[in-house]
């Protein structure tokens, strides 16, 4: 992309003196073409596997790395709803989809391609949804933590200013002295110590740096739809749906009340995608409406019904809550 774009900017738009000084590397400025050369960039991408030439003399992190930020940037594009058509908005998704990649690295990739730093962004005003009572920016999730098509466990770290007033000092002191243990090869008493943190309801991850990561453990029921139980029929294929979804994301999770389970109620976005919206059209759920009354949600089921999608391929599919009750009476 690089080499064409830049024929073609020198060719057929040469700037004046005053202008080139503004490029970037990539041989663009962040109010005319960095955007395209960014889609164009993961277009070659998807195709060839290749990373740009050149992206290497502005960052750190070798070859092997820059195709794993452009696997995760070409699914984010993908999965946004609406691609970004702006500097800033570009600039955002790639500072949202890499956000624990190093700072030098982050920055370099967006100076290549003449896009606004993250200094320089005006922040986004905060526009959270009427009875909400918090918010989770979680680590990426892994496939285990999906149980089924409408329950997941996601992590947040500690370092997050809401989880990090709350920690136990007993889980603190615990993750300090796992950490001196295993620095000791410890292996036992490190092991020993973590069950306690996971007891507490926390977990050391791994970070993309191999540091430790010290996170609180949410178990998360998806808030308006019922999806099928393991056993029913789409039940796998709603599990592994959601399992899609939100593989290796980073999710925002609105979460507005809390089950007779533990669990917090909440709506999931992944990359900006709604994660209900997208089960119920593709048939993976049923709008949970004893629960949830959101014209939207029966809409989006009616739609699979139209449809004949998922499980309304079928001709008369059972009912999750009914079945559930059914279990329970033992019919």
């Amino acid at each position: 992309m690089g080499n064409a774009l830049r024929f073609l900017w020198g060719n057929c738009c040469k700037p004046s003196t005053q202008e080139s000084e503004s490029l970037g590397p990539h041989g663009v400025s962040a109010a005319t073409v960095g955007v395209s050369a960014l889609s164009h960039d993961l277009f070659h991408f998807d195709i060839t596997a290749q990373v740009p030439e050149g992206l290497s003399q502005h960052v750190v992190s070798l070859k092997k790395a820059q195709a794993n930020w452009y696997r995760k940037l070409l699914d984010a594009w993908k999965e946004t709803k609406s691609p970004p058509k702006t500097p800033e908005e570009a600039s955002r998704l790639v500072i949202q989809t890499l956000k624990r990649h190093q700072k030098a690295d982050v920055e370099g990739l967006l100076a290549f391609y003449g896009l606004p730093l993250p200094h320089t962004l005006e922040p986004v005003p905060l526009s959270v949804p009427v009875g909400v009572k918090f918010e989770l920016q979680t680590l990426p999730v892994d496939a285990k933590a999906v149980a089924d098509g409408d329950t997941i466990t996601v992590y947040v770290d500690t370092s997050d200013p809401r989880e990090s007033s709350a920690v136990p000092r007993d889980v603190q002191f615990a993750a300090i002295e796992r950490s001196k243990a295993r620095a000791a090869k410890d292996y036992v008493k490190a092991d020993a110590l973590h069950k306690n943190i996971i007891d507490a309801g926390y977990r050391v991850l791994t970070g993309l740096d191999n540091e430790d990561i010290l996170a609180r453990k949410y178990r998360i029921r998806l808030r308006g739809i019922d999806a099928p139980e393991s056993s029913m029929p789409f039940g796998k294929e709603a599990k592994d749906k959601l399992i899609k979804l939100v593989q290796g994301k980073c999710l925002k999770i609105y979460v507005y009340d809390t089950d007779r389970y533990g669990r917090s109620v909440g709506d999931i976005y992944s990359n900006g995608v709604f994660v209900q919206e997208t089960m119920l059209k593709k048939g993976f759920a049923w709008h949970y409406a004893a629960y949830d009354r959101r014209p939207e949600l029966a809409l989006w089921e009616n739609q699979a019904r139209a449809a004949k999608v998922g499980l309304w391929a079928q001709s008369n599919p059972e009912k999750p809550w009914e079945w559930r009750k059914d279990r329970r009476e033992g019919r």
